[in-house]
């Protein structure tokens, strides 16, 4: 990458991040969250990085889905009849599908409670609560008046419930927690303000909990920055473990975690201003170790993406090798694969098809399957269809024809 070019990919970056205002779908004026100027970083990094003249292919063909296909009933962000963001969920059937909230403006983010069902969502800087069913929607956080001059930090961005069902955690001037039995939000790590110009110098937005509980995987960022990173967040000590380095900007997939709780997984399948390569991040003291460099040999480059340790000890994740001459590489077709946790011991291919244009990847808990969102083209970089794709053969089936934000319910 020549200087000139380096140049004016950071200055739209910057731009990117301080002025991310819309959401990808819909028509409505929500404020936007960390995790979606995250993504519109991201989808401008990956747009400006040059990549061979190619034909695209279509998203893979598929058919319908069977009754009885999924584990758990899947939540996700949809559009309605009024082209608004709203939760929809596809019951286990893998046909059925409702729409769950009913907003008069855009759904920006939300989570799945694992105990009940329930949901936490934002609308309109309103963190809001809604039964399995639908019913009982109530207020918990009303986030204010966004300051036009400092959106991102004064939005209410990404609530997780924690495993147990009874804190949410969120985003607003901070990283705050609500106690769903004591009713309260408390902010447990203010966001750094510069005292001379009262613009906010570093925030915090979780991303979710670690699986015991114990922890809170945070994105950290710098407004009017190209500096977003990550960190670990504990509870129980108030403190933060930042997460610096090598990989750090890619932590992590939404699936990342050890099943115990004492590490996570970041991967990066694009070779441009930053490196590919698969990362394991230390959950206690955030120091990564590189599993899997960039650098494949005799010119190629090693592209692995969404790294996910399933309950068979197994480190199943997407993986191509790639020659890349010019020296970037962008949404190349990725292979499902399957290796030891080191990422290399015993890989083998689960699915020799080269899959492109993922935008968004949700394995199934016990890894017997995975759902992808496919883009619709190159420079679409959130939502699209999402489908089943199995690794034995089996041809993959459609469960809706837009979506993003998949999550698991209970």
């Amino acid at each position: 990458m020549n200087k000139n070019f380096r140049f004016i990919v950071s200055l739209l970056v910057l731009t990117a991040t301080a002025l991310a205002c819309a959401l990808p779908i819909g028509t409505g004026d929500s404020e936007p969250t960390t995790d979606q100027v995250a993504t519109i970083v991201a989808g401008t990094l990956q747009a400006l990085t040059p990549v061979s003249s190619t034909v695209v292919p279509d998203a893979p063909s598929a058919t319908p889905a069977p009754a009885g296909i999924l584990p758990r009933s899947l939540y996700y962000i949809g559009s309605d009849g009024s082209g608004l963001a709203q939760v929809f969920r596809v019951e286990r059937d893998g046909v059925t599908t409702r729409q769950i909230t009913f907003e008069p403006s855009n759904v920006s983010s939300f989570d799945v409670s694992p105990i009940d069902g329930s949901m936490a969502y934002v609308a309109n800087n309103q963190l809001l609560s809604i039964n399995a069913d639908g019913s009982g929607r109530s207020l918990l956080v009303d986030g204010g008046v966004v300051d036009p001059n400092n959106q991102m930090s004064t939005s209410i961005s990404n609530p997780v419930f924690s495993p147990d069902g009874l804190t949410i955690a969120y985003g607003l001037r901070g990283l705050n927690l609500y106690s769903i039995i004591g009713g309260t939000p408390t902010t447990v790590l203010p966001q750094q303000v510069d005292a001379s110009t009262g613009m906010t110098r570093e925030m915090y937005v979780p991303k979710n909990y670690s699986p015991d509980g114990t922890k809170i995987l945070i994105t950290v960022a710098i407004p009017n920055s190209d500096g977003i990173s990550s960190g670990i967040y504990v509870p129980a000590t108030n403190s933060l473990v930042r997460i610096s380095g090598e990989g750090a900007i890619f932590c992590c997939a939404k699936q990342g975690w050890t099943p115990d709780s004492a590490a996570l997984f970041s991967a990066n399948p694009s070779l441009g201003m930053f490196g590919s390569g698969l990362w394991r991040v230390d959950a206690v003291t955030g120091a990564i170790t590189t599993l899997i460099p960039s650098d494949a040999g005799s010119g190629a480059y090693n592209l692995p993406d969404e790294p996910y340790l399933a309950p068979d000890g197994q480190l199943y994740y997407f993986f191509s090798a790639a020659p890349s001459p010019d020296g970037f590489i962008n949404r190349a077709p990725l292979q499902i694969v399957r290796s030891a946790p080191d990422g290399v011991t015993g890989r083998t291919v689960l699915n020799p098809e080269g899959l492109q244009l993922i935008n968004e990847v949700l394995w199934a808990p016990d890894a017997s399957f995975v759902i992808i969102v496919f883009a619709p083209m190159q420079d679409v970089y959130v939502g699209g269809q999402a489908e089943v794709t199995y690794y034995d053969g089996r041809p993959p089936v459609i469960l809706t024809t837009y979506a993003q934000d998949l999550k698991w319910g209970p």
